[in-house]
């Protein structure tokens, strides 16, 4: 099986073969670790039980952060989707698990970083949610999971996952265009499909900053996670329908990476600029270095 650099060859290889872009990902891997199928399979399988668990730990948990900034929201929303929420459940328990995956990162507890911690929360919230809610297995679930492996393998390839080096575009925005193409996977769509999606998603997070207050991951990062979660959905049922981006994939990839480059250190992961220094990021700042 030859590798894949883009998502044009991704999509191009799934055509080919008439099989998932899951299955071409994970034959690749298959190939690369000199391991068996379902060895490698078993590995992304244990990658979704810590997903499954970290969301129950997040809805359970009554305790703040550290820096007191995140905690208890998810408990808090949860609580009041069974009552009060205007939104279906699918949109509601993606913002619920996404929540939860990120206040257990932000309380030190276990996550899969997918593609990363300050974005852990965004590729459970939606895949979970839709496979819950339309009764997928867990066995697709976990090829769903390669199919997002995939289109971040491209993305750390030709542009980067890294806050630090591309803002939050390319953490968030990763992360969301992941969790929309692994949502497309579950409902079984083209891999054409799958690539616009990724496309929709991103590009509707370029120029995002990483502004995070005090240098942590956690304002604005762990309600961000609920909003990208939802973004993925819409992205994947745009796609659905048919809904294609004008702008190919691998471009919004590109795009993604030089916009980062464009983007000033000041509104990358450095707390030096927005949401970090406002009066109220301040005062938090402050307030943690007297600690």
């Amino acid at each position: 099986m030859a590798s894949f650099s883009t998502i044009s060859e991704l999509v191009s290889m799934a055509e080919e073969n008439r099989s998932s872009i899951s299955e071409i990902v994970l034959s690749c891997e298959v190939q690369k670790m000199q391991k068996s199928r379902q060895e490698i399979i078993e590995v992304m399988n244990q990658r979704l039980i810590v997903m499954k668990k970290s969301i129950e730990k997040g809805k359970k948990n009554y305790n703040y952060s550290v820096s007191k900034m995140v905690g208890m929201n998810s408990a808090k929303f949860d609580s009041f989707m069974r009552r009060n929420s205007i939104l279906g459940k699918i949109v509601e328990k993606a913002i619920c698990y996404a929540l939860s995956v990120s206040e257990v990162n932000a309380c030190m507890g276990l996550v899969v970083a997918c593609p990363t911690a300050g974005s852990c929360g965004i590729l459970p919230g939606a895949v979970l949610s839709v496979s819950e809610e339309m009764n997928v297995p867990d066995e697709k679930v976990v090829l769903s999971l390669f199919t997002a492996a995939g289109i971040g393998m491209v993305i750390g390839k030709n542009a980067t996952l890294s806050g630090a080096v591309g803002g939050c575009q390319a953490e968030c925005g990763s992360a969301s265009a992941m969790a929309a193409a692994a949502v497309l996977e579950l409902m079984e769509a083209s891999p054409k499909q799958i690539g616009h999606a990724v496309a929709l998603a991103l590009k509707n997070y370029l120029g995002l900053v990483c502004d995070p207050v005090a240098g942590l991951v956690e304002v604005p990062c762990v309600k961000r996670n609920a909003f990208a979660a939802v973004h993925a959905l819409v992205a994947a049922e745009l796609a659905l329908a048919g809904i294609e981006s004008v702008i190919p994939p691998d471009e919004v990839i590109l795009a993604s990476y030089e916009i980062g480059r464009l983007m000033p250190k000041s509104l990358k992961e450095t707390s030096e600029a927005g949401l970090a220094k406002t009066p109220t990021g301040k005062e938090i700042e402050a307030k943690m270095n007297n600690w």
